[in-house]
């Protein structure tokens, strides 16, 4: 426990994402108000140059890194946000950088690693396998392999909680999607740090439970993962987010994905800004627990918006009638 990041680390962090980076909106919405029965703030990490909050912990990882480990060349596995957050970094610090993603991963979020300079593999059914792989490719080369939830990520992307608590400091609650965790676990950190009575709450794909299950049991569970939320399909769960989500988390919730989706519309529509399937969550967990924010100021972290335009377009389809 002692070895936790903490809100000094987040502080710290706060140069390196600066350096390139701005403070993203929140946005106060009184027309969601009429969907979740309260106050609804959003904080809009889509607005980020690769279109997710990802970037934060990307470029305080690569600020952190010793010339030896730099010359290596970093290695990762990603469903997209993450790949392109550290592809980004890469080519800030002139790094090169190497991602593998599961065959079948959004093209888009595939050429905007490209576009990035980053060398992409597609490997494996999924994120977890892909991981794996490219895991012992990074130790075959002397390559530096960067996990999705590395302490220099949470610090870094912890950064946007700081920001949350700058701006409403009279937040009562915040909505987080949860993947791999860094997301969370920084703005939890962060958040409660400050004011111990602003309530953290994760939210999760129901068909990817991995994460929440493990969290609810407090042991580790792999689950079935078979979500269209690629930001949130983990099958298989990270200790060292789900000790910080143990610490600070008040509550872990499970969403349908039929719910996401639903969600991606309304905040088209409400907010006039695209989300992917993950970054809408927050939203449709807000809906599924509104009895409970009665009276609330309630804070959804838009975690990203980098949604395949095919998925969009099933989407209007389905719910824009």
């Amino acid at each position: 426990m002692d070895n936790m990041p903490t809100l000094y680390d987040i502080i710290c962090a706060r140069p390196n994402v600066y350096r390139y980076l701005s403070p993203t909106p929140l946005f106060h919405y009184p027309a969601l108000k009429k969907l979740v029965g309260t106050d609804i703030w959003i904080k809009h990490e889509n607005h980020q140059p690769v279109g997710a909050f990802k970037v934060r912990g990307g470029l305080h990882l690569a600020a952190s890194l010793t010339t030896e480990q730099k010359q290596g060349g970093l290695y990762t596995a990603s469903t997209g946000n993450h790949g392109q957050s550290i592809g980004f970094a890469a080519r800030a610090f002139g790094i090169s950088a190497t991602i593998a993603v599961p065959e079948g991963a959004n093209p888009g979020k595939i050429a905007a690693m490209k576009g990035l300079g980053a060398e992409v593999i597609e490997h494996g059914k999924d994120f977890d396998t892909a991981r794996e792989w490219i895991t012992a490719v990074a130790h075959d080369r002397g390559g530096y392999f960067v996990g999705p939830t590395d302490d220099p990520l949470i610090h870094g992307v912890g950064t946007y909680g700081l920001e949350i608590i700058e701006k409403l400091p009279e937040v009562d609650v915040i909505i987080v999607p949860v993947g791999a965790g860094s997301g969370v676990c920084g703005t939890a950190i962060a958040a409660k740090t400050i004011n111990p009575h602003v309530q953290v709450i994760g939210v999760q794909s129901a068909q990817a439970p991995a994460m929440q299950k493990s969290w609810q049991t407090a042991t580790m569970q792999q689950a079935e993962m078979d979500t269209v939320a690629e930001g949130l399909a983990t099958r298989i769960p990270f200790e060292n987010t789900q000790r910080i989500m143990q610490k600070y988390l008040d509550d872990f919730i499970l969403v349908d994905d039929s719910s996401i989706e639903q969600a991606v519309y309304l905040l088209l529509e409400h907010t006039h800004n695209l989300a992917e399937e993950a970054g809408a969550a927050s939203l449709a967990a807000a809906i599924q627990i509104r009895d409970r924010l009665v009276h609330k100021k309630v804070v959804l972290v838009m975690s990203g918006g980098n949604i395949a335009p095919e998925r969009l377009n099933s989407i209007m389809h389905e719910y824009g009638q």
